[in-house]
């Protein structure tokens, strides 16, 4: 009997503590009570691992750093001779066998700085010019000024009457080499005109303009007179 109450009387008091515990967690209820105790039973290390990702921020993606590729640099004598030709201000587009030939040989041009008033698109040019290297001596092979030109004359379809400014298009064909694209402007505004296509023609080994379709070769005038009698 004694043993009896005992057991009783030790469970009773267990209970005690427990509901002691529980009352004094807040005034929190039973289901809340159950959560706190089972977080206390809880491994230490898993609860700071837990705790720990909770507060931290979840890890982000590395930004992808933009790669831009360093521009080549201008050797020093293609430079000096692209300034002898177009002055201090030129600028060198491109330069190396641009013709597919075998010969060395730059794109330079005076490049019309962008402004309010020359928002026009693309790579406005007042003259350009390409040039060989041939044994050491730099060759002018094709000049755009107020007009097309080459070593023979002046190139099919350039405009008769003076251009001020171009815009100028380029590109780089592994087959073709070096494709210009001349659009004449007049004054501050876009003309609208089909672009002129100048490329290296192997047969004639010059520097001459395309027809329409881009793809036969033009013959050049000797004069703005004789180019006014073939383009009419």
């Amino acid at each position: 009997m004694e043993k009896s109450s005992q057991s009783e009387c030790s469970c009773a008091n267990g209970a005690g503590r427990a509901t002691s515990f529980v009352s004094g967690a807040g005034g929190v209820g039973p289901a809340h009570a159950w959560r706190i105790l089972l977080l206390f039973s809880i491994n230490p290390v898993i609860l700071a691992v837990l705790l720990g990702g909770c507060g931290a921020d979840a890890p982000k993606p590395a930004a992808q750093a933009e790669t831009k590729r360093a521009e080549p640099i201008v050797p020093e004598d293609v430079l000096s001779a692209a300034k002898a030709l177009l002055g201090s201000e030129t600028q060198v587009l491109a330069f190396g066998d641009l013709a597919k030939n075998g010969n060395q040989e730059f794109l330079a041009a005076n490049v019309v700085p962008k402004t309010p008033t020359n928002n026009l698109p693309g790579t406005i040019v007042t003259r350009a010019v390409v040039v060989e290297n041939a044994d050491g001596k730099w060759t002018e092979l094709l000049r755009c000024d107020e007009h097309l030109k080459n070593q023979k004359g002046f190139l099919g379809l350039t405009p008769l009457t003076a251009i001020t400014g171009w815009r100028l298009q380029f590109e780089q064909s592994e087959e073709k080499g070096l494709q210009l694209y001349f659009t004449p402007l007049k004054g501050a505004t876009d003309s609208h005109v089909l672009p002129i296509g100048v490329r290296w023609n192997p047969a004639t080994k010059r520097y001459q303009s395309l027809d329409r379709t881009y793809e036969h070769f033009l013959l050049e005038a000797g004069s703005l007179e004789d180019a006014r009698s073939r383009l009419r």
